[in-house]
């Protein structure tokens, strides 16, 4: 005599009987770590795409088919690291670069805010000094001049100058200015604040000379 139970299993499933085992098989470890990734799904469809696309050529054995296609993937690889990664590593390298002799790493948002706080303050010299910070920060992480811990505000005028012709006079203004309040003792005034605020602005928006290279400034820090 049958046992009950295994009487009650079908020796021969129907259709949703048959589909359920299917289905529960399939959900079984083993089965699911053999599914393709993701990476797998994308280099399996570059793969084809070339293979469409060298289709009707002579024949390529497969191992050279094969690093053709990395080749173009590793080539792609280092076209976005060009296009995305390479402006976001400058700007992170540009933020460490200490500025002048006493290794000032803040960054542009920082320099800004701390020239507008001297000068509600009154405190000129303070202002036109974090103003001019300010100008060389934003040159240096748009990876258009170099600066060391030597420095001077003179050279990197010179240095930037190449890059913005038109500014020449007013870089070197600025820079002097710069060494007045710092060096020199000079009050400095809201004029001198406006024409450094003007000045930053405007090189903010302004197209560097192409065909310049990148220039590393002169000098040795006081």
């Amino acid at each position: 005599m049958i046992p009950t139970s295994r009487a009650a299993t079908p020796l021969v499933p129907d259709a949703d009987q048959a589909r359920q085992w299917l289905e529960d098989e399939l959900s079984k470890p083993e089965y699911q770590a053999a599914q393709p990734t993701a990476f797998d799904v994308a280099m399996q469809a570059i793969r084809d795409w070339f293979a469409e696309l060298l289709a009707g050529a002579t024949g390529v054995p497969g191992p050279v088919f094969t690093l053709i296609v990395v080749g173009v993937v590793a080539a792609l690889i280092v076209v976005a690291f060009l296009v995305f990664g390479l402006p976001r590593l400058r700007r992170a390298r540009g933020a460490t670069v200490p500025l002048f002799d006493d290794r000032d790493v803040r960054d542009l948002a920082a320099l800004r805010r701390a020239a507008v706080a001297a000068a509600a303050a009154a405190d000129w010299p303070l202002a036109i000094e974090e103003r001019f910070r300010a100008i060389v920060r934003g040159l240096v992480d748009r990876d258009l001049v170099q600066v060391h811990p030597g420095t001077t505000a003179r050279g990197f005028a010179d240095a930037a100058t190449p890059r913005f012709p038109e500014f020449a006079a007013e870089l070197r203004a600025a820079a002097a200015g710069f060494e007045g309040v710092r060096y020199l003792g000079r009050a400095g005034d809201a004029a001198d604040y406006e024409r450094a605020t003007a000045l930053e602005v405007r090189l903010s928006q302004a197209r560097s000379e192409a065909d310049a290279p990148a220039a590393a400034s002169p000098g040795v820090g006081r």
